[in-house]
């Protein structure tokens, strides 16, 4: 199970970064968009939505991003636009904060279909918009894609390997606090790593308050990730999906990105701006 893990992982890895620094920004949107599109599919799945309401739903989220990236491409000046993005990721992060964490923490019970369909929007679409504004600078999108990837790795390593107190046993039985640890910790060594090496593209992530931005980034991933480990076990099923051998679905990749990068995308309009 573990190779077959890494080696989709590395698939995924490859096509993503090729795709992040080889497409011009409106390929890199659709891209993203298709991403976007799939965990909408599965995200009626676990809404226990029957397939055509999957599709019809998958379809309106795909044409949502399409929409808002002509939209603000050909109609909206750069001030707009920036406004525009505040908005979006501000409202983004006030849902993960304010309606997701005491979502998990009550374990709230919500079957209704429009209720789940609104839910879903603000989970994918803003985190679609995230990564496609800062695709314009893509080394700092690899670096703060990193930080989840370096977070939920370590905090896998440690869970397997130290992990004895569950962080949230009635919504993911196999978390623990110790994983949380390792996360912050992984995150901390890279944090340490990115300024040893000083990389010259990357002059913004050098200041001190980007500790903050990746301990919340780090804390948002788990939250995300406990969310959809909520949407799961409501629906009594293990994976989102089946589309990527040795994770399950495609939401079960993205679920810690869907809530960090609408911060993400804040810190870069205003701590990260140059």
């Amino acid at each position: 199970m573990l190779r077959q893990r890494i080696l989709t992982a590395a698939v995924v890895l490859l096509v993503a970064l090729a795709a992040l620094f080889w497409f011009p920004n409106a390929a890199w949107s659709l891209f993203v968009a298709l991403v976007t599109t799939l965990g909408a599919w599965e995200w009626g799945r676990l809404s226990g939505w029957r397939p055509l309401a999957r599709v019809a739903y998958a379809a309106v989220i795909g044409a949502s991003c399409i929409a808002i990236f002509i939209a603000l491409s050909h109609g909206a000046t750069v001030v707009q636009q920036e406004r525009f993005d505040l908005a979006i990721f501000g409202i983004a992060l006030a849902f993960w904060v304010c309606i997701a964490l005491p979502w998990i923490a009550w374990r709230w019970r919500l079957r209704s279909p429009p209720a789940l369909a609104l839910v879903g929007w603000w989970v994918l679409v803003p985190a679609w918009l995230a990564a496609t504004r800062m695709q314009l600078h893509p080394a700092l999108l690899l670096a703060l894609l990193v930080v989840i990837w370096i977070a939920d790795t370590a905090a896998y390593f440690a869970g397997r390997r130290f992990g004895r107190n569950k962080l949230a046993p009635l919504v993911s039985p196999g978390k623990t606090w110790e994983g949380v640890a390792g996360a912050f910790l992984g995150v901390v060594v890279y944090f340490m790593v990115l300024g040893a090496l000083r990389i010259p593209a990357l002059p913004e992530l050098l200041r001190w308050p980007v500790v903050a931005v990746f301990f919340a980034m780090t804390a948002l991933g788990i939250v995300g990730d406990l969310f959809e480990s909520w949407m799961k076990r409501e629906a009594g099923v293990k994976d989102s999906g089946t589309l990527l051998p040795g994770h399950g679905g495609v939401l079960d990749r993205i679920d810690a990105l869907t809530a960090s990068l609408p911060l993400a995308g804040l810190a870069a309009l205003t701590i990260l701006a140059p």
